[in-house]
């Protein structure tokens, strides 16, 4: 048997912890590393921070010098956004990094920030990724269908959910939760903060043959009826409890892909489109192909369905690991790499 592959798994929050706790769990799989974000985790055992029942002895800690100095394989790099420096220093050093933190291509990147990546991952013969849940998963599961058809005209595909269980203020307030709908710039803010959606699909696009003339972003806010206290963040009766929106991708005036979503928070809003609660993957052509991707619990779940959503969020990313390290330098995505898959645990 070949050796485990060493692993740095970088942030511990609600995705980093389930990557961490899959990492630990991987015979093929060595953690050498933990970046700890907060101070508070500095110190800590890995399997403290991600609920493991035995100490492994990787401590987490905020030196990255040191975490450089490793010589790991990888790193599963989980923060809500990414930050250039980091990527560049990881890669620079030879570690490949799967990311779920909003990359796909890098598309979204400066050109200057995108050359520097490049320059990284060539002077450390190193190899970028990103996926997710959505994007990512979901887009891997739209490009496999399309091949179902002789022709096609458009993949679409819609994240259809009441996000409230995702207790992050600071990301749906973001996205114009809370807010005031004819707050000056709210749509483009909204485009800006998604715009990894964009990302992905530029990257089906290129999958699927064709070359994009333009990308476009529309979005319709849908104002709550009434007041949701969340606990984590109240949603006041005439603020935004709804965004529906779309990236989208054209050859002269066709749209051949969109990727979206359809998101409400709380009880007192009626979408425009009635939720799907899961991911909604269609591809029209010949013929018309349609799946909607359910998260669901197995029988003896005890936690939250927020935990199941950040494991679906971070294995794409971490099982990606092996066909990474295996990868070409330079950055890769979903259309380049064979299918990802997981693991049986022994």
């Amino acid at each position: 048997m070949e050796r485990p592959l060493r692993v740095i798994q970088w942030t511990t929050g609600n995705i980093g912890r389930r990557s961490l706790h899959a990492i630990i769990g991987r015979p093929d799989m060595e953690l050498v590393g933990v970046y700890a974000h907060g101070a508070d985790k500095v110190g800590k055992d890995a399997a403290e921070l991600c609920g493991w029942p035995s100490p492994t002895g990787v401590l987490a800690t905020n030196d990255i010098d040191a975490l450089l100095a490793l010589g790991a394989d990888a790193c599963c790099y989980n923060p809500l956004w990414p930050s250039v420096d980091e990527l560049c220093a990881l890669l620079a050093a030879g570690v490949n990094v799967c990311s779920s933190a909003a990359w796909i291509t890098g598309g979204k990147q400066t050109p200057e920030d995108r050359a520097r990546i490049l320059a990284a991952c060539e002077a450390g013969g190193s190899t970028i990724f990103g996926s997710g849940a959505h994007p990512g998963m979901t887009n891997m599961v739209g490009m496999v269908l399309s091949g179902s058809c002789e022709t096609v005209t458009e993949i679409r595909i819609t994240e259809s959910v009441d996000c409230s269980t995702y207790e992050s203020a600071e990301t749906q307030g973001a996205m114009g939760f809370g807010k005031d709908p004819a707050t000056p710039g709210l749509a483009e803010t909204v485009r800006r903060e998604s715009e990894v959606f964009a990302e992905s699909a530029a990257m089906m696009a290129d999958a699927l043959g064709v070359t994009l003339d333009r990308m476009s972003f529309d979005v319709e806010f849908t104002a709550a009826t009434g007041d949701s206290d969340l606990g984590f963040m109240t949603i006041p009766a005439g603020t935004v409890g709804g965004v529906m929106g779309y990236h989208r991708g054209w050859v002269g005036d066709r749209n051949v892909v969109s990727v979206g979503f359809n998101w409400t928070m709380g009880q007192h809003v009626v979408p425009p489109k009635p939720l799907q609660h899961g991911h909604v993957i269609q591809v029209f052509g010949v013929p018309n192909m349609r799946t909607v991707l359910h998260c669901l619990p197995p029988k003896d779940w005890t936690e939250g369905f927020m935990d199941l959503g950040m494991i679906y969020t971070a294995m794409p990313v971490t099982n990606a690991v092996p066909y990474v390290v295996a990868a070409e330098p330079g950055i890769v995505t979903l259309a380049d790499l064979p299918p990802i898959t997981g693991r049986v645990r022994p």
